[in-house]
């Protein structure tokens, strides 16, 4: 009968150590000697690390360019409004962080889903008639970007698959992908302000799929879906039994001749999950809070989706305590021209850098109605010596000195997108510079069909 000894050693300051000793009928089994095995250093990078996969900055990363030297860089490829400091947050939401963090009230952990005062806070702000909320029905996270990787990861299974728009926000993919998840794209029309396929998006829908995924307002698209077709949205998620992880992200970020409609107020009987959070409204994305809506008034997801929601959240320990502590006063003090002026700003830019692009032969810009930016068409045929859109922005970079991110990164050639929130001068300067860039390379349709002859 082997006999096993555990001493426990404790000295001075040190946390008590275990000591064990392995021993058999006479014989020690020394540490480190395993039979049948030779010890020798194999670490790999896991499977999960291995699908990871952001396209954004595979392909961005691969535009080995530099930028025009006798020409300043002015960039409009990241979405982060305080970049250039002219939108600035609010004084009541940096003097509501500050007070708390004053306080020493929020220095310790909070549970995983956020404490309850502010999620009481946040479902009281979204709460209304047509989709009441109450405070188990919001989970906090780090970043609207947790709040998805949560939703995809309750909803989906690896095998399954997810609807992702096309163009869309490259993050959908990158999780999915790295969880096992299989993404089918759905078109959107530029058309038609951007608007579903709906004949498209139906027609992928299979046993297999987990969720269907609606951004709105749109990153890259700047389009506002109206209430009769997000109406026509749900009608296909109603028809086929799909839930709906709603990125509204940019909710309320429209400008003053469209209106916003969170999707849940629409819809009585599709379960949605809802993610959000302060980085776009409030102008500040540093700060990390997120939050995820649930909306099941049918019971349909019930306590299994709710409780896995939790689960998961257990993962990391919440979101940011210290701007917990401020979100009752961040939401529900904030005055009301902070929003009003921040808009007129993206608006106003919007305007400028619609009819200057518009302007431009070769360039088909298309309207946005909200969010914080604009997406062009490159009409390659006028541009032959160009192969598609990344080379267009590669060179774009390189003769100008501007940088818009290809619309590639957003799984659909031939567009590039612009960031809206730069200041005025900087919109204007930018577009006088895609102008000259297009002029020098721009070809009528017989000479550009004579240079394509001659490749």
């Amino acid at each position: 009968m082997d006999s096993y000894l555990i001493q426990v050693n404790g000295h001075g300051h040190h946390a008590p150590m275990l000591d064990v000793h392995l021993k058999s009928t006479g014989n020690t089994i020394s540490p480190g000697k395993v039979k049948g095995r030779k010890p020798r250093w194999a670490v790999r990078a896991s499977e999960m690390s291995k699908k990871t996969f952001n396209p954004v900055r595979a392909i961005v990363d691969s535009m080995k360019v530099e930028p025009n030297p006798k020409k300043a860089m002015i960039s409009l490829s990241l979405g982060d409004p305080t970049v250039f400091g002219n939108l600035p947050t609010n004084d009541e939401v940096t003097r509501a962080v500050k007070e708390v963090l004053d306080s020493g009230q929020y220095n310790g952990y909070a549970p995983s889903v956020g404490y309850q005062s502010c999620r009481e806070a946040v479902a009281a702000y979204y709460n209304c008639p047509e989709a009441p909320l109450k405070a188990q029905d919001v989970i906090l996270t780090s970043g609207c970007s947790q709040a998805i990787e949560l939703a995809l990861a309750v909803l989906a299974n690896p095998g399954q698959n997810i609807l992702v728009p096309r163009p869309g926000f490259s993050l959908y993919k990158t999780l999915a992908l790295s969880m096992g998840i299989e993404v089918k794209l759905y078109n959107l029309l530029p058309e038609k302000a951007w608007e579903i396929d709906l004949e498209h998006l139906e027609s992928l829908v299979d046993e297999k799929t987990a969720c269907l995924i609606v951004n709105n307002p749109s990153n890259p698209c700047g389009s506002v879906f109206s209430k009769s077709h997000l109406q026509e949205i749900l009608a296909v998620a109603s028809r086929q039994c799909v839930p709906i992880l709603a990125d509204e992200i940019y909710g309320d970020m429209v400008f003053a001749d469209c209106k916003y409609e969170p999707i849940a107020t629409l819809s009585t009987n599709v379960p949605i999950l809802s993610c959000g959070g302060l980085a776009k409204r409030w102008l500040v994305p540093g700060w990390r809070m997120g939050w995820i809506l649930i909306h099941d008034r049918r019971d349909i997801f019930g306590n299994e989706i709710r409780n896995g929601l939790v689960r998961l959240s257990q993962r990391i320990l919440g979101p940011c305590t210290i701007v917990q502590g401020a979100l009752e006063r961040i939401l529900h003090r904030t005055p009301p021209e902070f929003y009003h002026n921040t808009l007129s700003i993206l608006k106003s830019n919007a305007d400028l850098c619609y009819a200057a692009l518009s302007a431009i032969p070769g360039l088909q810009p298309v309207r946005p109605a909200g969010a914080m930016y604009l997406m062009v068409e490159i009409e390659m045929e006028h541009f032959p010596e160009f192969e598609n859109d990344v080379e267009f922005t590669e060179r774009l970079i390189s003769e100008q000195s501007v940088f818009c991110l290809p619309a590639t990164c957003f799984e659909y050639p031939n567009f590039f997108r612009v960031v809206i929130t730069v200041p005025e001068e900087m919109i204007l300067e930018a577009c006088s510079r895609i102008q000259e860039f297009c002029e020098m390379h721009y070809q009528g349709a017989e000479a550009a069909q004579d240079l394509e002859c001659d490749k």
